[in-house]
């Protein structure tokens, strides 16, 4: 096997380039047949992105910014429909397992490639925490407390570390059982078919369609003023204002890049993938602004503001206690269950409890496509020799990667246990813009160096989307709180610490093999049916 002489200097950096003849190689061997058109695409563009956020982060995001949560859906699809231009192409050159990683590793190198995947780890254990948290405020507000008359005390209901939850907290005990619980059925291989996939879409569109049909009627223009009592910036590391909250609830549009890799299965995708994209993106949009405005119309969304005319930090400890007052109890901003609050809030108690329970079937769904998403990106950079192959290792029995599977899964319930909502889907949100965002150079590096490769999808004006994306996601990485800021470098210089000290050593592409085994990760797929997993 022919070894690459060592490289000098900075340049070691960027010397490991993964053939991408080689990659294209494992897709060459699977021949996908094209039967997707444009409206089929955006209905499952739809199903993807429809979901933990818009039921879970909404109060997050008045917090933030008031009525202008509206407009932070705005700005955060915005950036969404440019990104996923970029997503489309590369996903259609490239139509392999690993994503975002692996399109780094074709075009920028192994260490860049590493940082993507590391930041994509990120990103997928914190989401999941973020939809068990999401999933508890349901699970307590609609099934204990409004069903069966049941009041967890709220020690248990919260954890300590508050940025959350109730003053007293000590541990979110929901939340980490339907992690760990969603962690062991993704161990033992139980499957989810298609058909429940497409029942649990419909429940979410529907439960959501009602919540606009009975709050649109009731909107008091009154709730609006002021639109923008945060601003448009809140300022810089407040995570506040317009922009601020458009950093945190782009949690729910993520998703969305699922689509473009159904590319390779699109009749005519020069056409039909930007119109599933776009169409899918706009949809979404759309349907979001109309719930928030049916949330703050009817019963008022105006943050908490604290002694220095700036919205308490969603998800801190000065909120909670300001929500423990009677004065604030009943608010938008203070409900973990914020659209089921809102119609019980206007005397539809019994179709808001239906909706928390469309929520409450629907969510563990999203942990578990979440938590197979990470074995994905693991189980990759395992047999590419970046992390020990013990760790992608497959259960004689259950034929799953249950070690990594495992320790994803504890980690999940940890961070579910101790942290809110708010903060976990900012700080998984700097780990997706940074992947988005390397998407877009990875793109444009490919288009440069190799014009003439078959793409089945070229974004139009690539020379303005890409540096849009580029411009994009770094605009709301930065308007993130300073905390969700700091967690990327910070978890960024712990993989460098493993990249060096352990996966460089050990790369099979340094060591001079040019095989990919992304193929070997599909053959996990079929133990988990109609699984659509997001590829971001």
């Amino acid at each position: 096997m022919k070894r690459e002489p060592p490289a000098k200097g900075i340049s070691m950096l960027f010397d490991r380039v993964k053939p991408l003849d080689a990659i294209l190689a494992t897709a060459e061997r699977k021949s996908l047949h094209r039967s997707l058109g444009a409206f089929q695409l955006t209905l499952f563009g739809i199903g993807c992105i429809i979901g933990t956020g818009i039921f879970v982060l909404t109060a997050a995001g008045a917090q933030k910014a008031g009525p202008g949560l509206m407009l932070a859906f705005i700005i955060a699809g915005a950036v969404c429909i440019v990104a996923a231009l970029c997503y489309a192409e590369i996903a259609s050159m490239i139509p392999v397992a690993g994503s975002a990683y692996t399109y780094s590793y074709a075009t920028m190198g192994e260490f860049l490639a590493w940082t993507v995947g590391w930041a994509l780890v990120l990103e997928y254990a914190i989401a999941a925490s973020a939809v068990s948290v999401g999933w508890s405020g349901y699970f307590t507000g609609t099934i204990l407390n409004d069903t069966f008359g049941i009041a967890l005390p709220a020690y248990l209901t919260a954890g300590p570390l508050a940025l959350g939850g109730a003053p007293g907290g000590l541990i979110n005990l929901p939340a980490l059982i339907i992690a760990l619980l969603v962690t062991w059925l993704l161990m033992i291989g139980t499957s989810e078919s298609a058909k429940v996939n497409s029942i649990l879409v419909t429940i979410k569109v529907v439960a959501l369609t009602a919540f606009i049909a009975l709050t649109l009627p009731r909107i008091d223009s009154a709730n609006f003023n002021p639109f923008l009592p945060a601003g448009v910036f809140g300022g810089f590391g407040t995570g506040v204002g317009a922009v601020g909250a458009a950093a945190t609830i782009f949690f729910a549009y993520v998703g969305f890049d699922a689509v473009s890799t159904a590319a390779e299965e699109t009749k005519n995708p020069q056409r039909n993938v930007p119109i599933g994209l776009i169409g899918s993106l706009l949809f979404c949009t759309v349907f979001y602004i109309l719930v928030a405005a049916g949330a703050v119309g009817t019963i008022g969304g105006q943050p908490i503001m604290g002694p220095n005319g700036i919205p308490f930090p969603a998800g801190s400890e000065e909120l909670a206690r300001q929500c423990a007052m009677t004065e604030h109890a009943a608010k938008l901003v203070c409900s973990n269950e914020a659209l089921a609050h809102v119609l019980r809030q206007i005397g539809f108690g019994t179709v808001g409890n239906m909706l928390g329970y469309a929520a409450i079937l629907a969510l563990p769904s999203v942990i578990l496509i979440l938590l197979f998403g990470q074995t994905r990106i693991f189980f990759v950079m395992a047999r590419d020799g970046l992390l020990p192959e013990k760790l992608s290792e497959v259960h004689p029995k259950w034929k799953t990667p249950y070690i990594v599977t495992a320790i994803t899964g504890v980690i999940v319930a940890v961070a579910a246990a101790f942290l809110p909502v708010g903060q976990l889907a900012d700080i998984a949100n700097a780990g997706t813009l940074y992947a988005f965002m390397m998407v877009a150079v990875a793109v444009m590096l490919l288009r440069k160096r190799d014009p003439g490769r078959k793409r089945a999808f070229k974004v139009p004006a690539l020379m303005i989307i890409g540096p849009l994306t580029i411009a994009g996601t770094l605009f709301l990485f930065f308007n993130l709180p300073i905390t969700a800021m700091l967690v990327l470098p910070i978890w960024s210089a712990i993989g460098f610490l493993i990249y060096f000290g352990y996966s460089r050593r050990k790369s099979h592409l340094g060591q001079g093999h040019v095989e990919v085994h992304e193929g070997e990760v599909d053959d996990l797929t079929p133990h988990i049916p109609g699984i659509d997993v997001p590829k971001n």
